[in-house]
């Protein structure tokens, strides 16, 4: 039920709430009011009306962990330890001890500070704890949010029977070879021995028993059981279900942040809304399922901009409209290659080449951005410059009356002079596209110029050959023989040439050598800023550890389900 609470200070009354709305894995091509006219999407097409509309609105990261290290820190993740070396480009276990470091402070932390409630409902995708189970070093209640329910991890093939692995499947498939080999050899040594064909010793059958057993182990704990260490729902620190029935959970998301707003109506509040659509595999709700003319993803995009509509409505139905803020985005672009026998499964990204985990390519980092505020910000307003999802952080805090760290760089900046149209130009004159640890691209929007050129300096290398995406991995990689690099790298003018499908040389663009030029001496500058980090994604980080799993109930047999918990809110 809301508790009615008067605002403390004169000052609460001016101070406006936020709405905060993230999806996930959503292409840019997939929303109406971006160009889609096959997929229905009314309610993020009316909040585009009502408010202003970001085109080149850019994510950090083109995979979820370091995207949302990102957004909520102001910084790119290499800041914070969550860029990656190799194959790991995300959190794979919630029993892992990497995540968002301590050290680092979220918007939410800063706004806790000016007095507001903050609230995170849904996906989270930044670790839990670092050295015991209950230390919570990287859980949302210890990053600046006084409320969390949601997942802890993301939404994923193995949280639904049949839909597949999604976590280092060669290395599953290579523990289990191994351990059916050795077991096949034990149970040769076992019979020659019986039967007397062969000499064997009790040492080496102990030892191969060991063996087998603890290759099977380490395949079966870990992998075979990811649905239960990962597939979770927590209310704060509380594990509250597990493994999670996925079908409830849009439902139960949606009544969370509408509670959380209703019990928060009368003191300043930001809520974080983390849906876990439009990420595989889909919900299949009766009300949208068939309804679209793409598939099971265009049913969940439709059902995806209905729960958006649902928001809005909570804060006009609470007459809060006026002074909240609500904001739109995607963590970053579609997956091109997730496909399977029944067709794409995975987002579209309109004109722009490449999708999610493809670097700098502008598929997978360019995505919606849209902020509503009546009476503040103007109707119908396009904004064309570039901007970063890092840039809700300033914004944010500097409209919540709060101050920014001055013990850190940020890399955001405060978009309200662009939003209300005070500004024309973006702040951003560079931008710098990262995959993984490695710098892949640079945007450089020339002061004086609407020209916007992007260098990029190697490429995920797409396979079958012709295709657009790597298909052979599933997710392209960013390191090794999985790219190719550029000499000279390879150039664009996005402002004539959105696509990046014709690379300009210095015979078709007169400033070719200068745009070089100034890229290197802007990425050397950013260079300097940067200072080594502990590496959150090594794989002593990522491994799951048994001892900081997650659990409800006496670990290894965690299982709950809510209607057996007690419910308790703040």
């Amino acid at each position: 039920g809301a508790v009615l609470q008067c605002p403390t200070s004169a000052g609460d009354v001016a101070k406006p709430n936020f709405v905060l709305m993230m999806v996930d894995d959503l292409g840019i091509g997939d929303v109406g009011c971006y160009g889609n006219d096959t997929i229905r999407t009314p309610n993020i097409d009316r909040l585009a009306l009502d408010g202003v509309k970001l085109t080149q609105h850019i994510a950090a990261a083109p995979l979820c962990t370091p995207s949302r290290a990102a957004f909520l820190t102001g910084r790119y993740a290499l800041r914070s330890g969550l860029g990656s070396t190799g194959r790991v480009q995300v959190i794979l276990f919630l029993g892992s001890s990497g995540g968002l470091p301590a050290n680092e402070t979220t918007f939410a932390k800063l706004l806790q500070k000016q007095g507001y409630t903050t609230g995170l409902i849904g996906k989270w995708h930044l670790g839990v704890s670092c050295s015991s189970r209950n230390d919570h070093c990287h859980h949302p209640n210890n990053h600046g949010f006084d409320y969390f329910y949601g997942l802890p991890f993301t939404y994923f093939n193995d949280c639904k029977p049949g839909e597949g692995k999604d976590v280092l499947v060669d290395l599953q498939v290579m523990l289990w070879q191994m351990s059916m080999l050795v077991g096949v050899g034990l149970l040769t040594l076992v019979l020659a021995r019986a039967t007397g064909l062969l000499e064997v010793s009790v040492k080496v059958l102990v030892f191969l028993t060991a063996l087998c057993l603890l290759g099977f182990t380490v395949w079966y704990v870990p992998f075979e059981s990811v649905k239960t260490w990962n597939c979770i729902i927590m209310r704060n620190e509380q594990v509250v279900e597990q493994p999670m029935e996925p079908d409830a959970l849009p439902g139960k998301l949606m009544k969370e942040a509408e509670q959380f707003v209703e019990r928060n109506q009368n003191r300043p509040f930001l809520l974080f809304l983390s849906l876990a659509h439009v990420h595989t595999p889909h919900f299949i709700s009766r009300e949208f399922f068939g309804k679209s003319r793409h598939g099971l993803y265009g049913d969940n995009v439709e059902e995806m901009d209905s729960m958006i509509g649902r928001m809005v409505k909570t804060i006009e139905r609470l007459n809060l409209a006026d002074r909240t803020l609500m904001y739109f985005t995607s963590d970053h672009g579609g997956h091109l290659e997730d496909s399977s026998e029944r067709g794409q499964r995975g987002g579209w990204n309109g004109i722009y080449r490449g999708g999610k985990a493809m670097g700098g390519w502008e598929g997978g980092i360019r995505v919606p951005g849209i902020f509503r505020w009546p009476g503040r910000l103007p109707e119908g307003r396009v904004v064309d410059e570039p901007t970063s999802l890092m840039d809700v952080y300033p914004t944010v805090v500097k409209l919540a009356g709060g101050q920014l760290p001055q013990d850190r760089v940020l890399d955001g900046h405060d978009l309200m002079p662009l939003l209300e149209g005070k500004t024309e130009r973006s702040e951003h004159e560079f931008m710098f596209h990262y995959c993984g640890i490695y710098l892949n691209a640079v945007r450089w929007h020339p002061p004086g110029s609407d020209s916007v050129f992007k260098v990029h300096f190697f490429t995920p290398n797409f396979l079958p050959p012709g295709a657009g995406g790597c298909y052979h991995t599933k997710i392209c990689l960013c390191h090794g023989e999985f790219v190719t690099h550029h000499d000279p790298p390879l150039m664009f003018d996005l402002s004539r040439d959105p696509s990046e499908s014709i690379p300009l040389t210095a015979v078709t663009e007169p400033r070719h050598a200068e745009v070089l030029r100034r890229v290197r001496e802007a990425v050397e500058e950013h260079q300097h800023t940067l200072s080594p980090v502990e590496k959150q994604l090594s794989w002593a980080n990522i491994l799951w550890k048994p001892w900081l799993q997650p659990c409800c109930g006496t670990f290894p047999f965690c299982s709950c389900t809510e209607t057996n918990i007690t419910a308790h809110t703040q």
